[in-house]
């Protein structure tokens, strides 16, 4: 092992870059069938084509169940522990099985979490630069991030047309990092 840090420090680099750009592909898919977004979209299009590869001889072997891709969780997990475990190795760090499958799972709650606060950004943003527009991402973006909206503008409605729910959700978001990702995490780290 090179114990040289520039080097460690890029590889860590090159493989979170890589592993998290598939993952955000894989994760995106799986969203897009929870929440039955159209697959007719230039970009659904795109995300299918990337994961496809990877999810097709997956599906062979584990099926869906009641609706779920259970294929795609399989295959997120899967990249995130053997990213983890590069890291680690990389980083000449010791780890176990637990505490991996444990980190993997807290850092893959972090990302969908991450997805959703960036994806609500994103939209709100463009309603204020180009409300309307007709973009695919316009229709993509609402049918993944409505579902996480509603139960938020129900509990707090518009005021005097403005819309206050995605507040209230990144709120939510940053609140479930801390009491919930972060806590998952550092026990991963205890079993290591």
């Amino acid at each position: 092992m090179i114990d040289n840090p520039y080097f460690t420090n890029a590889s860590v680099y090159i493989i979170s870059a890589l592993s998290d750009l598939f993952l955000i592909a894989v994760l995106l898919r799986l969203i897009l069938q929870i929440v039955r977004a159209d697959f007719y979209n230039p970009i659904s299009q795109f995300i299918v084509k990337v994961t496809n590869p990877f999810l097709r001889p997956l599906r062979r072997v584990i099926p869906g169940w009641k609706g779920l891709d259970l294929a795609s969780i399989v295959l997120l997990l899967a990249v995130q522990m053997l990213a983890t475990a590069l890291i680690h190795l990389a980083a000449g760090q010791d780890f176990g099985a637990s505490g991996l499958l444990v980190m993997s799972v807290a850092q893959l709650l972090a990302l969908t979490l991450n997805l959703y606060l960036i994806t609500i950004l994103v939209e709100v943003i463009l309603s204020w630069v180009g409300p309307g527009g007709n973009h695919p991402i316009f229709g993509l973006l609402h049918s993944v991030n409505e579902p996480v909206l509603r139960p938020a503008r129900r509990l707090l409605p518009p005021i005097a047309g403005l819309d206050l729910s995605p507040i209230v959700v990144l709120f939510a978001i940053q609140l479930l990092k801390i009491l919930l990702v972060a806590p998952i995490h550092d026990l991963g780290m205890g079993l290591n």
